[in-house]
């Protein structure tokens, strides 16, 4: 459909254009001008619109000609992305040797030299000629530029978005020509806001290909580590697996902050006072590191069974397995953590629940003794108004009379709060002495 449109929008702009040179007028040459940019700002309105795949089929879909016309209406931001949805013959046609570009932080390639990972830059299609990796990084990579890499190495290679909505059995697997896929699920902890990004791991002829679509500090950590350290890997499944071990250790660190915050927590909990807004505040930070404690738990869980395919697999040296067990042990002991973690987290918040029904309990014990005190002046006020009142007060002055009625309703209440307050007494002293008796300070030996 949109390829329609743009041919006939093409054609009516030929036409027109021919139809206005084919007469003579005054101020041609302004008509003209009008005219072409009129069709021009119509072309840039249906590009817009359309993604960058669909603008690539509709050159290859385009007569030379109009292919070049409609090139040069492509906004020059958009230029490198259509280049990878074209032919090499068609974007010979159009732009001649230029080639589309990698982005630097979308694609590193990794190659083994002297025992230590060295990055090969990686800005254009020629650069991937004649390298020998051991790791290809792909971040954010396009469809397009998906398609090249998988062409130029012989695999295909998924988008990872899409990959983790497997069912979990389907997410580690051996393809019949040896490849091994794992999508995993790595923990993204910044700045209080958690979540997991989905990323595909593909082995294929000695080459690990990793596919994500945001920055993570686990591969940030891995790169420095095998960059600097003499033998940290030897080959694409080294990389692999101390990916998977850095994500647990990630883990680790996730979990010690939320020691930390707990521990603030903890402390304002256990506070003699608590007020409901600083309640609620703490009821909404402990709901927040149970999240985060769930989401580590989800995260090494997955790794669990990452790693215990890859046992099962039989592709590990003896040196690979005992690392991978060593990470199913670290797995063993952050499982405990994360139960202990999730016992606190119902502790605290039980506790904070409970000093909310305190504070409510104190304003309804505050009502209460506010209504018993009024209730006898009350009684008062109700037999003042009689007209019985008024016989009994004969042949005193109103003044005087009502005086004394309100003397009398002030000693009342003055009184029933007191009594409340000897009653209050001594339930508190006899609770102290119970206390005392089952809990002894200074038990006898």
């Amino acid at each position: 459909m949109s390829f329609e449109k743009v041919s006939e929008m093409l054609k009516k702009q030929k036409r027109i254009e021919g139809m206005v040179r084919g007469q003579s007028m005054p101020h041609q040459d302004m008509v003209e001008s009008l005219v072409q940019k009129q069709h021009l700002a119509e072309l840039h309105n249906i590009l817009a619109q359309l993604p960058t795949s669909e603008i690539g089929n509709i050159l290859e879909a385009l007569p030379l000609d109009d292919a070049q016309l409609l090139w040069q209406q492509v906004p020059q931001d958009r230029e490198n992305n259509v280049l990878w949805e074209v032919s090499d013959s068609r974007r010979e046609e159009l732009v001649g040797s230029r080639e589309p570009a990698f982005d630097e932080s979308q694609m590193n390639a990794f190659e083994l030299i002297d025992g230590k990972l060295k990055q090969v830059p990686i800005d254009s299609r020629k650069n991937l000629e004649g390298i020998k990796p051991i790791w290809i990084d792909l971040l954010g990579a396009t469809k397009a530029e998906r398609a090249y890499v998988g062409a130029h190495f012989g695999l295909e290679l998924p988008d990872p978005g899409e990959v983790t909505d497997l069912e979990v059995s389907s997410r580690y697997h051996i393809e019949e020509n040896s490849e091994i896929h794992l999508h995993s699920n790595f923990l993204l902890d910044r700045e209080g806001n958690s979540r997991s990004v989905p990323v595909a791991f593909i082995l294929h002829q000695g080459i690990l290909f990793s596919l994500r679509n945001e920055e993570l500090p686990v591969f940030r950590l891995q790169r420095r580590r095998a960059r600097t350290q003499v033998g940290y890997v030897s080959d694409c499944t080294d990389v692999l697996i101390d990916l998977y071990g850095a994500d647990v250790e990630y883990s680790a660190d996730s979990l010690e902050d939320i020691y930390t915050t707990l521990g603030k927590v903890g402390r304002q909990v256990l506070s003699e006072t608590i007020s409901d807004k600083e309640a609620a505040a703490i009821l909404g930070d402990i709901a927040e590191e149970e999240d985060l404690n769930g989401r580590i738990r989800g995260n090494i869980l997955d790794t669990q069974r990452a790693i215990n395919f890859l046992m099962r697999s039989k592709t590990l040296s003896s040196t690979q397995f005992e690392d991978a067990k060593q990470i199913l042990r670290n797995i063993e002991s952050l499982n405990s953590h994360t139960s202990f973690l999730f016992d606190k987290i119902n502790f605290l918040m039980d506790a904070t629940i409970g000093f909310i029904n305190i504070n409510q309990n104190r304003r309804i014990n505050q009502l209460t003794v506010f209504g018993v005190v009024f209730m006898p002046i009350n009684i008062l006020a109700g037999m003042g108004g009689m007209s019985e009142f008024s016989m009994m007060t004969q042949g005193l002055p109103w003044p005087l009379a009502y005086a004394g009625f309100t003397v009398g309703a002030i000693l009342m209440g003055g009184a029933t709060y007191a009594a409340l307050k000897h009653f209050e007494n001594r339930q508190a002293k006899a609770g102290k002495i119970v206390q005392t008796r089952e809990f002894p300070q200074n038990p006898p030996r």
